[in-house]
Parts: structure tokens; sequence; C-alpha cells
């Protein structure tokens, strides 16, 4: 069967193809009986609308947004951080008729060279149909995002930047830090462990960090505030991807090397529940034998009585999307309150 065309439909109405794509595109041009006829006789002959592409090449506009994640699409679905700034930010985009593209970022295949592995970093940037971009959970100078820039894209990133022609939505992460570290000193607390995300399988086997492999800036910089703010050692620990499982492992590394703090700090709510959870498998108490905190303040932390930093992730969300749209948009960098919600994980360190 013949592929039904514009020009097809044109003919048998006896009309201009440009009348055609005014039915669909510039409705104001043609009289309501011209453009109902238009439509009911494609719906008769099968024509299936202007193809999307073509009409982006025209307008010169994708009428959509592109979200960069880490390597996994299920992270967009299943990390509560990630589906409440997604909630935020869909609320705002909606109201402008545009869509969201979720790009997942690859690593590459296993066994794959160095030059394969930063091809597949980029590939979803450089096949995007797109107008704007936004990263979630990579940090600010990552291949694709550079490749968004080189682009011309609007970026628009959560991580605080010193570029005074950048586009942000953030929160003071180091901050932040010195918030938990505040509090923690004031409970005596010397020593503490860190948990923190990396790209690695979620519930890998723990490990031990340095501060100069934390890859993401608001990480790094909470980090820092910790430091600053706590008198004795942090240890950096990872289990992996942003997960219950990865702070459940990073926990049980800390207790198989004999390294258990009196205080636990998970960079995300999610990594502090699953120290939670190790703990609690092992016996011990939170927080009479390890006081536990944890970032972002989801509705998980509350249930769980968790001591954590609230962040107003749905605003993030809603602020980004306005920067996304909107070139003209005013500021494009915007700092977000937070605040220390102390709850029962957290108490004197222990003796």
């Amino acid at each position: 069967m013949a592929r039904i065309t514009v020009k097809t439909l044109a003919a048998a109405l006896g009309v201009s193809p440009a009348t055609v794509s005014n039915a669909y595109n510039r409705p104001d041009q043609l009289s309501p009986q011209l453009r109902e006829r238009i439509l009911a006789t494609a719906e008769e002959i099968g024509y299936p609308g202007p193809d999307a592409a073509g009409r982006t090449l025209r307008m010169g506009r994708a009428e959509a947004v592109g979200v960069l994640l880490t390597e996994r699409l299920s992270y967009a679905f299943s990390d509560p951080f990630a589906i409440e700034f997604l909630t935020g930010l869909s609320e705002v985009v909606e109201e402008h008729g545009i869509s969201i593209v979720l790009m997942p970022v690859s690593r590459g295949a296993p066994g794959s060279s160095p030059a394969e592995a930063d091809e597949s970093q980029v590939t979803a940037v450089r096949n995007a149909n797109i107008d704007a971009l936004t990263i979630l959970s990579l940090p600010a100078d990552h291949p694709a995002a550079t490749l968004a820039r080189a682009r011309g894209m609007r970026l628009v990133t959560t991580s605080v930047s010193n570029d005074p022609e950048s586009s942000w939505v953030a929160i003071d992460d180091f901050g932040a830090g010195v918030m938990v570290g505040e509090h923690l000193a004031s409970l005596g607390h010397r020593d503490i462990a860190v948990l923190v995300e990396t790209n690695q399988p979620a519930g890998s086997p723990g490990w031990r960090l340095d501060a100069a492999e934390l890859s993401f800036l608001d990480y790094a910089a909470r980090v820092a505030g910790l430091r600053k703010a706590v008198p004795g050692q942090v240890l950096i620990v990872s289990g992996g991807h942003n997960s219950i499982e990865s702070g459940a492992t990073a926990t049980t590394w800390l207790l198989d090397h004999d390294q258990l703090p009196t205080a636990i700090v998970g960079l995300s709510d999610v990594l502090a529940l699953g120290a939670l959870q190790a703990l609690a498998n092992c016996r011990l108490r939170t927080p009479a034998n390890v006081s536990v905190c944890g970032f972002d303040d989801i509705p998980a932390a509350k249930a769980a009585d968790l001591t954590t930093v609230h962040q107003p992730i749905r605003d993030k969300g809603q602020h980004v999307g306005r920067l996304l749209i909107d070139p003209a948009s005013r500021p494009r960098q915007v700092l977000l309150p937070i605040s220390l919600v102390t709850r029962a994980t957290t108490a004197p360190a222990r003796r």
C-alpha cells in the first residue's frame, strides 16, 4: 500500500499542500468548515498528520526538554528524590504543552575501549531532539553536558556554579554539611562515617573512597562542610548507586572492618535508610549505639524518624522547569532554603 502523504490528501481534496498544512499547524488561517473537511478526509484515507521531525525543523523548536540521568533509566521511577523532582518539573512544563525526555547515560559495554565508552556517554545528547537540558545526579562537567553546551542547548544544572552565564537551581550543599556536622559535634561525635553514591551497581560490596574521588559537586561540598564542623575523622564509604541496598552494604563494610563510628551520615536519605536497616540487622540500636543522619527529607525519612536536612525538592523541579522552557526567565541562579530537621536517630555519642 502506498504511503499516504500531505500531497495525497491535498489531491483528494482539491486544495494545495499548504492548505492541508495550515489545517494542522495554523488553523486560524482556514475557515472552520474547511478545516473540518480536511481532518475528516484525512481520517477517511488514513493520513496520520504532519511528520513531527519535519515540523520541528520548520519551527526550530522541539517542544521538549531533556533530563540527563545516571546510566539507569529506572532511577527516575524508583528514587524518591528523582520522583519528587520530576513531579515538580512536569507540573511546569505540561502547562506549556512541552514534553520531558528522560536520557540515561551509559558507561559503555563491558570490554569497550575508552573512546567507545566516551562515545556511549554522549550518544543520548547527540541524538536528542530537545530544546533544553537539565542534569540529575551527574557532574556538571560530564561529557554529555559538555556536548549539550557545544550544541547551544539551554543547560540548567542543580549545582552552584561561579560562571555568571550559567543557569542553576541548587541548595547550599556546603552549608548543609556544616549544619549536620555542627549538630553531631554538639552531641559529642568526633569521628563519623559518610555514605556516598557512586555509579557502581546498587548494593555492591562496600569500599572506602578519598574525597578527591567524589565526582558529584553536591556530595563533595557536603563532605567538605562536614569536615569543617566535625573535629575528628570523616571516613567516606560507598556501596554503589543511590539505593537502600547501597547504604546497607556500605554500613556492613564498616562493621566488617571494625570501623563503626559513633555516627553515620548518608549523603541522601535513601543511603541513611540503608544504614538503619543494616544496623538493625546486626542488633545495633539507633541512636544508642550509632546516630544516623540523612539529606533531602524525603517522605520515608519522616516515617523512619530520621534526622536530616530538608530541601524543597518539588520546588527545585518547578524552578528548573521554568528556566528550561523560558530563556528570559529571571533569576537564572536560584539558591533554595534548607533547614535541619532533628528527629529520633541522633543522640549524644556513646561512651
